[in-house]
């Protein structure tokens, strides 16, 4: 009799450890790993969307973890080995992702006046795009929609070839707004609230010391995508948990300093990647016609 209570005291016990197990191994599957190409470290992205994780773990019940990357580069290789389930990304980016790992489109975060502006001094003899031929012009890093990619497009949309017309200087936006006001280039081109804030704050010019002389359309949106196999049912939750929670998200969202520019933004469940095409004719005018890797 004591033999046989024993005997079923193991296989209970053997029983509840097994279903431990599988409880934890449950929750190790559940992980759901969260990267944004544009932030290094650990720090930034808690930092700047650490208040949006939170909120969307709250919203859905899921176990989501940021997941560092260090480039773009390195965020596509993770979503193509399943070590990264959702990236945040810009158009740019999202051509080659979608080339490379065939992610999937979750929602787009949309950006008010997002759109490249071309930049002089007002009283300068740059009155128009096609002066800028064969002048120096400061922009933002190689590969950036707003600031490089958007800007050739709007050159040679003016008859420009910009490839061979223009003489760019890949540099970041203080320099380059120092640049240009102290003649060192003949034009600054980078993404218009960047435009709007340098002005707005200089001290050593007025507003009116500063021209636009070309702006492109506004550009495609900022993306959340998913990896392609990841459980239906989270994703479901994460697109119920947007769309019932839009403003409470977008609250979150706009804790992050470097998140203001999403100010006024809303939540784009249609968003398709057709939108994307004016991206790929950017990544064409400047020589990329195989959307396979990052410049």
């Amino acid at each position: 009799m004591l033999k046989s209570f024993f005997s079923k005291t193991k296989v209970l016990a053997i029983g509840i450890l097994a279903s431990s197990a599988m409880s934890v191994s449950a929750i190790a599957q559940e992980i759901i790993n969260f990267a944004i190409t544009d932030l290094e470290g650990m720090e930034q992205l808690q930092t700047e969307f650490g208040p949006f994780r939170d909120k969307l773990i709250e919203k859905t019940g899921l176990n989501i973890e940021f997941y560092p990357v260090p480039n773009r580069t390195a965020a596509v290789e993770a979503m193509r080995n399943k070590k990264i389930d959702l990236v945040l990304t810009g158009p740019a980016e999202y051509v080659i992702f979608k080339n490379k790992t065939d992610a999937q489109t979750l929602v787009g975060f949309s950006r008010p006046d997002y759109f490249n502006s071309i930049v002089v001094m007002a009283d300068g003899p740059i009155q128009d795009v096609k002066d800028l031929k064969n002048k120096k012009v400061a922009m933002g890093s190689v590969g950036s929609t707003s600031k490089h990619l958007a800007p050739f497009q709007v050159m040679k949309d003016a008859g420009l070839n910009p490839l061979r017309d223009i003489k760019p200087f890949h540099t970041s936006v203080k320099v380059g707004w120092e640049a240009l006001k102290r003649g060192d280039v003949a034009a600054f081109a980078t993404t218009n609230d960047k435009f709007l804030k340098l002005r707005s704050i200089d001290k050593q010019y007025q507003p009116g010391a500063f021209k636009v002389i070309a702006r492109s359309r506004d550009l495609p949106n900022d993306i959340l995508l998913y990896r392609k196999g990841l459980d239906k049912k989270s994703v479901n939750k994460i697109k119920s948990a947007l769309s019932k929670n839009s403003d409470e998200m977008i609250s979150a969202i706009l804790l992050g300093e470097d998140n203001k520019k999403f100010t006024g933004m809303q939540f784009l469940p249609n968003t398709k990647d057709s939108d994307y095409d004016y991206v790929r004719s950017m990544y064409k005018t400047i020589g990329v016609n195989k959307f396979n890797k990052f410049l």
